[in-house]
């Protein structure tokens, strides 16, 4: 589990194509602190497993499924990304709860900087809207958010200047593909609240059998 503080950027150092996988290596200080293999360190919002660890560097395995459904497809040797390793109990929980599970990607579909912070908008596909609210939570490249506005089809948030220094979001630009996590909990309440409406429509049904 994380909480989509991220700890720090790390570079891409080298990928290594097996064809239905790659070999990613990045380079990284501040969580290589205390890490050992079969570690979980997030990527860009992405959980991944430390298989090799290296001087100043640590590599992960990625299978096609993530290929196929995270933005980590398209990244190269010299790539910064969000890196943050998995929470322990000890520590507070600055952000929300994050699993490194991503549901989809997003785009960035616009920016409107201010003297202060930048207001940003990002598309999302359609079966992830309704998870979100306005001042709800939403886990954005492993970064977490509140939500401006939720929309049909995108949600707007806006990066404070930390935000925009210390995350890969400072530099994403319009048609950038980002990675996307709804709240764990609005998932869960979607399918406890569906179970139990399921339950209500079938003692409906035997009643009305039995009259």
């Amino acid at each position: 589990m994380f909480t989509g503080i991220v700890e720090e950027l790390g570079t891409v150092a080298a990928i290594t194509d097996q064809g239905d996988a790659i070999r990613l290596t990045i380079e990284a200080a501040t969580v290589l602190e205390g890490t050992g293999l079969g570690d979980s360190i997030s990527v860009n919002g992405c959980c991944l497993t430390v298989a090799e660890l290296g001087d100043g560097t640590w590599t992960a395995d990625l299978m096609q499924e993530t290929l196929d459904k995270t933005s980590l497809r398209g990244v190269a040797p010299g790539d910064r990304v969000n890196l943050e390793r998995a929470v322990t109990v000890d520590k507070r929980l600055g952000g929300h709860i994050v699993q490194g599970h991503v549901d989809g990607v997003g785009e960035i579909v616009s920016r409107s900087p201010s003297e202060h912070w930048d207001v940003v908008e990002v598309s999302l596909p359609a079966h992830l809207a309704r998870y979100l609210v306005d001042k709800g939570s939403i886990t954005v490249d492993g970064v977490s958010l509140t939500v401006v506005e939720a929309r049909e089809s995108g949600f707007t948030v806006s990066l404070i200047p930390e935000t925009l220094a210390r995350t890969t979001l400072g530099a994403r630009r319009v048609g950038d593909l980002v990675n996307l996590e709804a709240d764990v909990i609005a998932k869960h309440v979607e399918k406890l609240l569906g179970a139990y409406a399921h339950a209500g429509d079938a003692r409906t049904l035997r009643t009305d059998e039995e009259e």
